[in-house]
């Protein structure tokens, strides 16, 4: 099968589907983010922690289901990218990230924006960075920060530090984000400066 065969074929199986509605679930959540009261910081939390498990499980079913396809591989980063940013966005526009963190926000979206056309630029020079496990923990990084970022001050009536703790995380998640795009300037530099053969 090749691979627009197997985009075709795999285009309405379940891992897809799930991947599908990661992407539709980012409106809502930043909706809901945008919203006040504790009761829709709960309910953006509950369809957030959904919308990142199915981060998970679409891959591991694509791969179990032998139902790896170019679509997903396309789409699943995407998901991420739209679900982590989207969130960050809704954050600074209710003033929750201030300061530092919002510094914090700035290098992880700028870095993802960077790594994007870097990866558009090297797919044409048919150079490839495979996703090391170091990226998929970073990804991990992010999705736990911004899930204690939207408990926010609803978390905080529960939980002391809950805020906080997202704000750490969130640091340490641009740190990792920072360190994982090392390869792909590498990568790119190295095609950029090299001589022609």
């Amino acid at each position: 099968m090749t691979p627009a065969d197997a985009s075709r074929a795999y285009a309405w199986a379940l891992p897809n589907l799930l991947t599908y509605a990661r992407i539709a679930a980012v409106p809502v959540v930043v909706g809901c983010l945008l919203l006040e009261g504790h009761a829709w910081r709960w309910i953006a939390l509950g369809l957030y922690a959904l919308a990142a498990i199915t981060d998970y499980v679409d891959g591991y079913l694509a791969r179990a289901w032998g139902q790896q396809s170019p679509l997903g591989r396309m789409l699943d980063p995407i998901a991420d990218k739209l679900l982590v940013a989207s969130c960050l966005l809704a954050f600074a526009a209710t003033g929750m990230l201030t300061g530092v963190s919002f510094w914090a926000a700035v290098v992880i979206l700028c870095r993802e924006i960077l790594v994007s056309g870097l990866r558009e630029f090297l797919a044409e020079l048919r150079v490839s960075v495979p996703v090391t496990r170091l990226a998929k923990w970073k990804t991990a990084a992010q999705l736990v920060a911004v899930g204690f970022l939207i408990a926010g001050p609803a978390g905080d009536v529960i939980f002391p530090y809950v805020t906080e703790t997202g704000h750490v995380l969130l640091w340490l998640s641009a740190l990792l984000t920072l360190y994982t795009g090392y390869d792909y300037f590498r990568a790119g530099l190295r095609s950029v400066f090299e001589d022609p053969k």
